[in-house]
């Protein structure tokens, strides 16, 4: 997190500073805004984040009408402290014309996109969904599904071609993002563990 705002260059831009705003779980890049001093104190103290609107020449807070917001997970200035990038958790669209983000082809993290359908599965749980059907088998009867998807994996990979490896191999993490969340934990669990073990900062 952000933790020394006094050094950040408010003059090069006139008091204001462009901030990156990037999707903490896909890493795609959602959109671009603008924040002065007063925004920044906004973001930080709601956690929710908050522009300085140059069209609307006022405060500004992501989703205030749509109710799409920016939840703030971190924020960190550049090396020359001129510009901020925000990891957030989007509840919703970010795009004013409803789409995840406003650069069309922005490149992300499938596999965490996936989770996030997993979750909203698991809140939702909406009755023709197979991981709605998964959540209320319990977890017992997931990690048996886990299990079974690893031994399959397993033989894929010594008795058939790489198109069928590859098949059991999505079987197997789409299972384990459903046990993970079964178990209240994330795909950002266990990557923190990876993380530790390779100590990579």
């Amino acid at each position: 997190m952000l933790t020394e705002p006094g050094a950040l260059d408010w003059d090069k831009q006139a008091g204001l500073l462009p901030v990156v705003v990037q999707d903490a779980s896909t890493l795609r890049v959602l959109m671009v805004g603008y924040m002065d001093r007063e925004a920044l104190a906004a973001t930080l103290e709601s956690r929710r984040v908050t522009f300085y609107s140059r069209t609307r020449q006022r405060l500004w807070m992501k989703g205030e009408q749509s109710g799409n917001v920016l939840e703030l997970v971190s924020l960190e200035a550049d090396c020359d402290n001129d510009t901020l990038l925000a990891l957030v958790h989007p509840r919703g669209p970010t795009c004013h014309l409803g789409t995840r983000s406003c650069f069309r082809q922005a490149p992300g993290n499938f596999l965490g996109e996936l989770e996030q359908v997993v979750v909203r599965r698991q809140l939702e749980r909406p009755e023709a969904s197979y991981t709605t059907r998964l959540f209320e088998a319990g977890t017992r009867s997931i990690a048996q599904k886990v299990g079974e998807e690893a031994v399959e994996t397993a033989l894929a990979a010594v008795v058939q071609d790489e198109a069928a490896l590859c098949n059991e191999s999505a079987d197997l993490l789409y299972h384990l993002l459903v046990l993970l969340h079964a178990r209240g934990l994330s795909l950002e669990d266990v990557v923190d563990v990876l993380k530790q073990r390779h100590q990579i900062r």
